[in-house]
């Protein structure tokens, strides 16, 4: 199969635990381009705080693309033109608010360029420190979301906030998408928007089959894409049952295990996971 798409997680996926992009890594997607094939980056990030990657993978001038928002937007690099985007009324941002509140968990969401939340917690730093935007403290946090938003995520204490996410599955299973980024990230889009929903209206644009799409990811948020893909491969740092639904598994992010993907389904070179 010649392979047309390689679409990319971020944190634990692409990069490092140190959030770099190994040589080896970066060598591998710029032959990529070179051959033709587009790179996209597919992040629960918001924009801005996947843009610094997207220049380093110089996705513009290789018409390439961005997937953020775990899949709220598609953004074509170079035109910086809006391919998809999805948001979510006030009202149901607000109803969020209610029910974390509810449960006992913190929420933030994105307002601008700045992560909006009414307390001051660790889950909404380390969120500041993966995207590079500043947290804005609000008294009232109905207050200050008063546009649509593309996401707003729940956070906490990752064994607490697997028992929220089983509870609100089930109670708000026709209103929005749930998945889990990370273990202490529960993150909620438009009702039927994930990455495999949006990487399937960016192939559509693109006129390239699912068949000739990788995708590579490393979490939960990842796996309706995995599940889409020609080729959908789990990290081996991903838990046991994303590897379980992957047709392949690579090795770590912190041991090439993108660019060996790479090198031996696009290139072609045989590669032995773990060297």
């Amino acid at each position: 199969m010649a392979y047309k798409m390689i679409v990319l997680d971020l944190d634990d996926t692409l990069l490092r635990d140190d959030h770099s992009i190994s040589d080896r890594t970066k060598e591998a997607l710029m032959k990529a381009q070179e051959k033709g094939v587009k790179v996209v980056l597919a992040s629960g990030r918001p924009t801005f705080g996947m843009n610094s990657i997207a220049d380093e993978l110089c996705l513009a001038q290789n018409e390439s693309f961005i997937l953020s928002f775990n899949g709220g937007k598609i953004i074509n690099c170079q035109s910086n033109q809006d391919i998809f985007s999805s948001t979510l009324p006030v009202k149901a941002v607000h109803r969020l608010y209610e029910l974390s509140r509810r449960e006992g968990v913190f929420i933030h969401t994105y307002v601008g360029e700045e992560i909006i939340t009414e307390d001051e917690n660790p889950f909404t730093t380390i969120e500041a420190d993966i995207t590079g935007l500043p947290i804005k403290l609000v008294n009232n946090f109905v207050e200050g979301v008063t546009e649509p938003v593309v996401k707003a995520l729940m956070v906490g204490e990752p064994d607490k906030l697997k028992l929220v996410e089983s509870k609100l599955q089930a109670e708000l299973v026709e209103e929005f998408s749930i998945m889990r980024s990370k273990p202490y990230f529960l993150e909620f889009t438009e009702k039927g928007v994930t990455k495999g929903t949006s990487l399937n209206q960016l192939i559509q644009a693109c006129g390239i089959k699912r068949e000739e799409v990788i995708a590579i990811g490393d979490s939960y948020n990842d796996q309706e894409m995995i599940e889409f893909a020609g080729l959908g491969v789990a990290m081996g740092n991903a838990p046991d049952d994303i590897k379980e639904i992957a047709d392949f598994v690579t090795d770590t992010n912190m041991n090439d295990g993108v660019a060996k993907v790479v090198e031996e389904f696009v290139f072609g070179n045989l590669v032995v996971v773990g060297r």
